[in-house]
């Protein structure tokens, strides 16, 4: 899949990444993962100690797709308001969601703190607010059904958010500790954690075909440098790639846009360097890095067609621009890396983790959405506790054919 073009910041930011050798022989294993991206990542780290040959398999170069695009904005609210899914789970479903976004949030900062190298982990709170007067009412109406389920969360209204940014809206859900990540730093940094604990990282060795041998009981993977790999359970942590693979069907894509800018040398106007989103459909969205520039995302097409997406970036990067002009007039920004990428959800508005008949022993792991790497990080957990355990209580509520409300 033609995933993304321009030009990307977060690898500038590891120049000197590890690298890992292809593989060069046949192998065994209880654990194989397909890809190297962030949720292959999240995988490894969950692996790392519980005493299973793991092998890692990626095509290019580690953080080499998607990650390197990703803006990861770390937060638990994401494009489908929660008040909808209630509507189509029901509302209790919905609150274990919350609790386990939340916790998965934690997860992530745990896993930043533990891991040798610094990920830029840092907790931001954020303004979500409302693009028009239209929206204000089920904001509220969303901002009390997070608040009934332990969220830390206020709702502003126009004075108070006028009392602390130079741009006015209606309202807003004000949240507390998200938070934002360098996800390409991330990525290598679990990587080696989990290499330095035993499993084995493997780039340069594309996946281009698989069989069950159910006589083995053994998925059977061969890799275009000739080698082959048997394995008992397998994990697809390809990120959108997995498409490739295994068609999802509830999985729908469009075509962003992100622009990193220069450094920024005065905050000051610019509330705690809150997580910036809104109602309006398609959004935008701003967060700053730890190096002090900006990230303008959003704008999304309804395209997904990698010469018509890619025809629509410099006009695209000038718009993100303006927009943040608009809310932060006193704050200039210059552009140093834009770029579009294709962009996944799910019509139901909620992960997946894929278990399909023609793949025993095997999860196809699909975090889309708006909020990607949290999602890694919550199904990575699921499909673990399940391998190792036999059981994971969660798992059922994030296959693709799980239950809907029926009452």
């Amino acid at each position: 899949m033609n995933l993304q073009s321009g030009t990307y910041y977060w690898p500038t930011t590891l120049p000197d990444a590890p690298a890992y050798p292809s593989l060069q022989a046949d192998t065994e294993c209880d654990v194989a993962i397909i890809g190297g991206g962030s949720s292959a990542a999240q995988c490894a780290y969950y692996l790392a100690e519980q005493g299973l040959k793991t092998v890692v398999l990626e095509k290019g170069r580690i953080g080499g797709g998607s990650t390197s695009t990703n803006t990861a904005i770390i937060q638990y609210s994401g494009e489908k308001m929660f008040t909808s899914l209630a509507h189509t789970f029901g509302e209790s479903y919905i609150a274990d969601h919350i609790k386990l976004l939340k916790q998965a949030i934690d997860d992530i900062e745990a896993a930043s703190l533990l891991v040798e190298t610094d990920c830029e982990f840092r907790r931001r709170d954020t303004l979500y607010s409302a693009s028009c007067p239209e929206d204000v009412d089920r904001l509220r109406s969303e901002y009390e059904f997070i608040k009934r389920h332990g969220a830390e969360v206020d709702f502003w209204l126009k004075d108070k958010i006028e009392a602390h940014y130079p741009f006015s809206r209606e309202a807003a859900i004000y949240s507390y500790r998200d938070g934002e990540l360098n996800p390409y730093k991330f990525t290598h940094a679990l990587f080696q954690y989990a290499a330095n604990r035993g499993v084995m990282v493997y780039e340069q060795s594309e996946m281009n075909g698989h069989h069950y041998d159910r006589g083995l009981q053994r998925m059977m993977i061969s890799t275009k440098n000739g080698y082959n790999v048997q394995a008992r359970y397998v994990i697809f942590a390809a990120g959108y790639d997995n498409m490739d693979i295994r068609k999802e069907k509830q999985a729908s894509f469009v075509s962003t846009y992100t622009v990193t800018t220069q450094p920024v040398t005065d905050f000051s106007t610019w509330h705690n360097r809150t997580l910036l989103w809104e109602t309006a459909r398609p959004y935008i969205y701003i967060r700053t890095t730890a190096d002090d520039r900006v990230i303008i995302g959003g704008l999304d097409e309804n395209t997904i067609y990698p010469d018509d997406r890619n025809s629509k970036l410099i006009h695209k990067t000038s718009l993100l621009l303006q927009e943040f002009n608009l809310r932060f007039p006193d704050i200039p920004v210059e552009s140093a890396y834009s770029c579009a990428a294709f962009y996944g959800g799910m019509v139901d508005g909620l992960p997946i983790i894929g278990k399909y008949e023609e793949y025993p022993n095997s999860y196809f792991l699909l975090a889309y959405g708006d909020n990607g790497t949290v999602y890694s990080q919550l199904l990575s957990k699921i499909i673990i506790q399940e391998i190792t355990e036999g059981y994971s209580p969660y798992m059922e509520r994030y296959l693709q054919d799980r239950p809907l409300l029926t009452t």
